[in-house]
């Protein structure tokens, strides 16, 4: 293949005003699954990749790949073993920083390279063929693994041997999760216990006096596997805060695991099985006048990025993600609308502030920042890169030392900022982070400082 990557064309980024568009995943075609149209396929984006290289610092998938070209004989993509393009894949964890923030021929370029949707093909053409491994299925077993870890008395004993060396060494052998990588605490009273007092959602009268243009006012809470079971208290800062600001908060009535676990492996039906499990959830609050928020933006992303890809025909899918929210998203609508309390008790000072991945892809700006910089005497300084956790990625010991690489330049940021604390919408990016800084000071959620300056 002799394409010759340059930026200069007119349907580039830099060469057009037109926003990247995205396509619909045709997963449900056979022809999606056809492993000669795959390899066909990644050869053509591949070499695409090798004439530009603009995203070779975003993660490892792209060094992986060019090392290996650099390493050929002839210095081209054809001289590259096949093994190494899995190995390309393998390193993509699925951030969507490379379609939404470097690549120059995302459609509506003719040549319509969309990265991350093209691993997630190769991730579901080898998950249909060879099934998902042990290892894979409890790691991504959110839901179970926090359902049998948090039963009482079980939850002290699993919290104690993930934190003994001999606990993590049995964890590295048995799923090769590496030693020296953060794992979760698991609760027995999950935050859909703490916040039952605040009842499901349920039909009301409209609340003129709590609507904008914009929100409704009441929001369904969409807990989140990890919001619910190993950080429930990020629920209980967002209900809290949420009171504050008159805006009602009620649980749904079931929920399921959102999909984003199993989407990183290419399980695509299990996907599917968990959107049928929660959408007409969702669905029931829209009707019941509430909109809906969730306090972790990956899960966020699922529902107003991933389904509707995978099922565009979905009107469910699509009203569900016109009306899901991040909760600082929300937030800011509410300041827009004039209805946001600033009544601020306690200052932040310096904020080092780390921007998820899975919120960048959102599109809606730095709301968090702008959030907490109503707070008098705060500076809030983002850092838009990633932390290198990525889901089970920077876990497992075979990518550790690459993970900590890639979020190395965040860490060296938050330790060099001197601020009074250090924040990140993705909890799990908080604590990638707190496991590379030579303090070990732990992160604070964004929902918990903007707590703290309310005096809450």
């Amino acid at each position: 293949m002799s394409t010759t990557a340059t930026t200069s064309g007119s349907g580039g980024r830099e060469g057009s005003l037109e926003a990247p568009t995205r396509h619909p995943l045709e997963w449900r075609s056979e022809a999606f699954y056809d492993e000669q149209s795959l390899d066909q396929e990644l050869e053509r984006v591949f070499e695409v990749c090798h004439g530009c290289r603009r995203c070779f610092s975003l993660c490892n998938a792209f060094p992986t790949l060019f090392d290996a070209i650099d390493g050929t004989e002839s210095g081209e993509l054809e001289g590259v073993p096949r093994k190494v393009f899995w190995q390309v894949v393998d390193h993509c964890y699925l951030c969507d920083m490379c379609f939404m923030t470097k690549c120059p021929y995302v459609p509506p370029h003719p040549w319509a390279l969309d990265f991350p949707h093209l691993m997630l093909r190769a991730k579901a053409v080898r998950t249909r063929k060879e099934g998902v491994s042990l290892r894979n299925r409890v790691l991504a077993a959110t839901e179970a693994v926090g359902r049998i870890a948090g039963i009482p008395v079980v939850v002290q004993l699993v919290n104690a041997v993930n934190h003994s060396s001999a606990g993590r060494a049995l964890l590295e052998k048995t799923l090769g999760v590496d030693a020296s990588a953060p794992v979760p605490e698991y609760h027995s009273r999950t935050a859909r216990k703490r916040l039952k007092g605040l009842g499901t959602v349920a039909s009301a009268a409209a609340d003129a006096t709590r609507a904008t243009p914009e929100t409704t006012g009441r929001v369904a809470l969409f807990t989140t596997c990890y919001g619910n079971r190993n950080e429930p208290q990020l629920n209980e800062d967002l209900a809290a805060v949420f009171a504050h600001n008159d805006i009602e908060v009620s649980l749904l009535a079931a929920e399921h695991c959102c999909g984003m676990p199993r989407l990183e492996l290419g399980d695509l039906e299990a996907v599917a099985r968990l959107k049928e499990q929660n959408i007409p959830q969702l669905i029931a609050a829209l009707e019941a006048g509430y909109d809906i928020v969730a306090p972790i933006p990956s899960c966020v992303l699922m529902f107003k990025q991933e389904l509707p890809l995978m099922f565009p025909e979905d009107a469910d899918v699509k009203r569900v993600a016109k009306r899901i929210f991040d909760p600082f998203e929300y937030l800011m609508l509410r300041h827009r609308a004039g209805v946001l309390r600033t009544d601020f008790k306690h200052s932040l000072g310096k904020v080092s502030y780390h921007v998820a991945c899975h919120l960048r892809v959102q599109n809606i700006g730095l709301k968090t920042r702008d959030v907490l910089q109503l707070v008098p005497d705060t500076t809030v300084e983002p850092i838009e890169r990633c932390s290198g956790h990525d889901g089970t990625y920077g876990v497992k010991k075979e990518f550790r030392a690459a993970s900590m690489k890639i979020g190395r330049p965040v860490m060296s940021r938050v330790e060099a900022s001197g601020a009074a604390h250090y924040a990140s919408d993705c909890p799990m990016a908080g604590h990638q982070i707190e496991s590379g800084l030579a303090s070990g000071a732990p992160p604070e959620h964004p929902l918990k400082l903007l707590r703290l300056a309310y005096g809450l």
